[in-house]
């Protein structure tokens, strides 16, 4: 644990969650203790994998978030494990802080910090994830755990902050004593704001249930700009707190980056001067190229080529890496191979097999691809709090309220790469072109349109942006639909299958696209177990789409889902869908679960004049 005393293993968690859960500002909830990441500035860079992703790597640089200084994806600090507590591993990894640092005692309900010295710090040393802190309240028997109080506040500026319990128990007044807290449960209710704090010297009580809901603002006091993976605080926020659960989901949003890593080339020399760019582009010369590849280790695998080859390729890798600058479209690339399934090119970590449509579907459905292997890599690049960056208005939410991974402008971002397979699934452009042009302007469409308008003047933004269009409501729903159906099928659970949508209208840059990336990945393996990819023979896929339009057509929450389109006095950004029928987990979602109808897909016994699949 990253204080002042030496540092201790207290759980661990995967690469893949540090980008997408327990990334830099986030708590993890650990057994008897709550901790948070700590900034970039505290991180072990000496343990960390250099990742290679170069069209991911020049668009951070491009994205005012970070900024053009990153030179480098590194993953997290890591050493092997040798089984042995003292040795270096032990103290590897994420550097964390206890937060909250308010405790409670769980046998006399003390509530003190951390820095209090009446608690007692334990860390066995072959159990680290039984970190935890004593309270010596009772000097018979073992002393009782301490765990987390768990309340803390945030503002919409990322700040997050304790729980003000001294204030908020006096009611903003001074304790006339040396304030001395307890907290205790109201009622016989489990609702998590049944609590009162009282404070032992001056019998001041006050209920937390206050500090939630309307008239909040009267309790709870102004932002102090606290950034504690930061161990700063930021001076001009004047805005006012709101109180969180501990581990509520709106604590912590990731801002990421991420691409399908495409081969460099179709011939063994590219893509190896690919992977080993790092390494080989200080040279200046044949003659540095042939001195490398005879003492340098790592380039073991270039030995078997002719040295001015190399250099030759190294030249031309430089040029394309030349052009591609300025270039921060992260789809189009990927757009433009996945179509051309037969010329794209391969790799050990990149393979596609072009298939026919799903049986039935052929005037609906282009031909499938089948994504045999795969790589995505992942960046994060900062993050945001009690509203999150992928409700459709990223690139607004992003330059105003990205909160910094580092106190200092980073050479480096925390990055991870994951192996698996996929389907990528098209529509035809002339028959989403059709749909569109029958459905443009119809009331449940413009219902949603409108509602986005609202989400985005309530929020200080410009309504007139943002909008994704009628097709990427479509193929989002269409994904949601499938991967809730594979999740049946294929042996996957709904949270192990992610999205990835391609949606332009024609005459945007890049554009048009209509098409749906379902795929997989397992960080701790190389690839996956083949099961999305069966999926995608013309028989099994067809049936896999009869059986997702009949769920489609009906929900268990009907009428109440086929009835539901967003209203003036709501922020709900969708129609018919909810978690019995369209809603998927968060980290298989890309925008947050908005921006979904399933009328769009199929009529409902609600709504028949929208569908793009006609009733059989």
């Amino acid at each position: 644990m990253a204080e002042k005393f030496e540092a201790k293993r207290v759980g661990g968690v995967r690469p893949s969650q540090v980008m997408h859960t327990y990334g830099v500002g986030a708590t993890i909830d650990l057994p008897h203790l709550s901790v948070m990441v700590a900034g970039l500035d505290d991180w072990k860079e000496d343990d960390q994998a250099i990742i290679r992703e170069d069209r991911l790597l020049n668009a951070i640089r491009l994205d005012p978030t970070v900024g053009p200084q990153v030179s480098q994806l590194r993953g997290p600090p890591w050493q092997p494990d040798t089984r042995s507590p003292f040795d270096s591993w032990a103290s590897t990894g994420l550097p964390v802080i206890p937060f909250p640092r308010w405790m409670r005692c769980s046998s006399c309900n003390l509530l003190t910090t951390v820095d209090s010295k009446v608690l007692e710090r334990v860390v066995p040393l072959n159990r680290p994830h039984e970190a935890r802190y004593h309270h010596k309240c009772n000097t018979k028997g073992k002393a009782p755990v301490a765990v987390p109080a768990r309340f803390v506040v945030a503002c919409p500026s990322g700040h997050l902050d304790e729980f003000p319990w001294v204030e908020f128990c006096h009611g903003g007044q001074p304790c006339p004593g040396a304030p001395v807290l307890e907290v205790f449960d109201v009622g016989e209710t489990n609702r998590s704001t049944n609590v009162g704090v009282k404070c032992r010297t001056c019998d001041a009580i006050a209920y937390v249930s206050k500090a939630f809901g309307q008239g909040s603002e009267q309790v709870l006091p102004k932002c102090r700009g606290r950034m504690p993976h930061l161990r700063r605080f930021e001076s001009g926020c004047d805005n006012q707190v709101v109180a969180l659960l501990l581990g509520a989901s709106n604590a912590w949003f990731p801002v990421n980056r991420s691409v399908l890593a495409i081969p460099a080339g179709a011939d063994a020399l590219t893509q190896q001067v690919a992977k080993h760019f790092n390494e080989l582009a200080e040279a200046k010369s044949v003659e540095q190229i042939a001195l490398l590849l005879r003492v340098a280790d790592q380039l073991r695998e270039l030995r078997g080529f002719d040295a001015a080859e190399v250099w030759t390729a190294i030249e031309e890798r430089r040029a394309a890496l030349e052009d591609a600058h300025g270039d921060v479209d992260l789809l189009r690339p990927e757009w433009e191979v996945l179509t051309h399934p037969s010329t794209a090119p391969s790799g050990p970590d990149f393979q596609l097999r072009a298939e026919s449509s799903p049986a039935g579907y052929e005037n609906n459905v282009a031909p499938t691809v089948l994504v045999e292997r795969l790589r995505e890599v992942v960046a994060l690049i900062g993050f945001t709090r009690v509203d999150g960056p992928d409700s459709g208005v990223a690139s607004d939410v992003t330059a105003t309220r990205t909160v910094a991974l580092s106190r200092r402008r980073p050479a480096w971002v925390p990055a991870s790469e994951i192996r698996g397979e996929g389907l990528f699934l098209r529509l035809p452009e002339d028959a989403v072109a059709q749909w569109e042009n029958r459905v443009a302007g119809t009331p449940r469409l413009e219902a949603l349109r409108l509602a986005h308008q609202r989400w985005r003047r309530n929020r200080g933004l410009d309504p007139a942006g943002g909008w994704r269009g009628e097709r990427y409501i479509l193929l989002h729903s269409l994904s949601h639909a499938l991967i809730n159906e594979f999740a049946l099928e294929c042996g996957y659970a709904a949270a192990s299958i992610r999205e990835r949508i391609y949606s332009r209208e024609p005459g945007v840059s890049g554009g048009p696209m209509a098409g749906i990336l379902l795929y997989t990945a397992a960080p701790d393996t190389e690839g996956t177990l083949g099961g999305l990819v069966a999926l995608g023979a013309p028989g099994v896929l067809g049936r896999m789409f009869d059986d997702t339009l009949e769920r489609a057509r009906l929900c268990s929450t009907d009428p109440m889902c086929a009835d539901h389109t967003p209203e003036e006095d709501s922020d709900t950004l969708h129609s018919a869908s909810c978690h019995a029928c369209l809603f998927v987990p968060e980290t298989s979602c890309e925008i947050g679960n908005r921006y979904l109808d399933r009328a769009v897909l199929v009529g409902t016994f609600a709504n028949t004049d929208v569908e793009y699949f006609s009733a059989p």
